[in-house]
């Protein structure tokens, strides 16, 4: 904006009173002529190109809050601004890092196994089961009874000894035959 009378542009200061009186046009001129310096004094404090996007911005919006309060001490708002900004950021920042150390002081989550994972293995397991049990039928009927009484159905040798009325090294060498020929079965399929 420019003075009617002199030609010469309108301060800082006249713009401010302006806006402080509801003139929206004169704040914008103050957006336009402040706005990129602003943007850069903000990248400087932050270093990235968004975080100074929204310190311009936010300190444009307080500078239109408080355009009514504030009375300009020299002819320039950018010195005002530049304060705004430094405050914006300062704050951002201690935001931040509270928000950091919470995070830090949260628990870690639980790892959630897959649904689907867990079908899948209970399928898995339950078709080897089926195998296994199938294996075990083809056995002869002396080392069937063993497995399936020590390793089916978990009993030590000597009970499954003392329940076939039999020695308990008959019922171990039982065991150990069954367990190679289940092996060698189980490994074909």
């Amino acid at each position: 904006m420019t003075n009617q009378v002199t030609g010469a542009p309108v301060g800082d200061r006249a713009l401010w009173d302006r806006a402080a009186e509801g003139d929206e046009a004169a704040f914008g001129e103050l957006f336009e002529r402040h706005a990129e310096a602003v943007w850069n004094h903000a990248y400087r404090l932050t270093g990235s190109w968004s975080a100074a996007e929204d310190l311009t911005s936010h300190t444009f919006l307080i500078a239109w809050r408080r355009r009514a309060d504030v009375t300009l001490v020299r002819d320039s708002a950018l010195p005002w601004l530049y304060t705004v900004a430094g405050n914006a950021a300062r704050d951002e920042h201690r935001g931040a890092s509270r928000r950091l150390r919470l995070l830090r002081k949260l628990p870690d989550a639980p790892v959630v196994s897959d649904h689907a994972d867990a079908v899948a293995e209970r399928l898995d397991g339950e078709q080897r089961l089926r195998e296994v049990v199938a294996a075990v039928r083809t056995l002869p009927k002396a080392q069937r009874e063993v497995v399936e009484l020590c390793l089916l159905g978990e009993l030590s040798a000597a009970d499954a000894a003392a329940l076939l009325a039999v020695a308990e090294v008959t019922v171990r060498a039982h065991l150990s035959r069954a367990r190679a020929r289940l092996r060698t079965l189980l490994e074909e399929k």
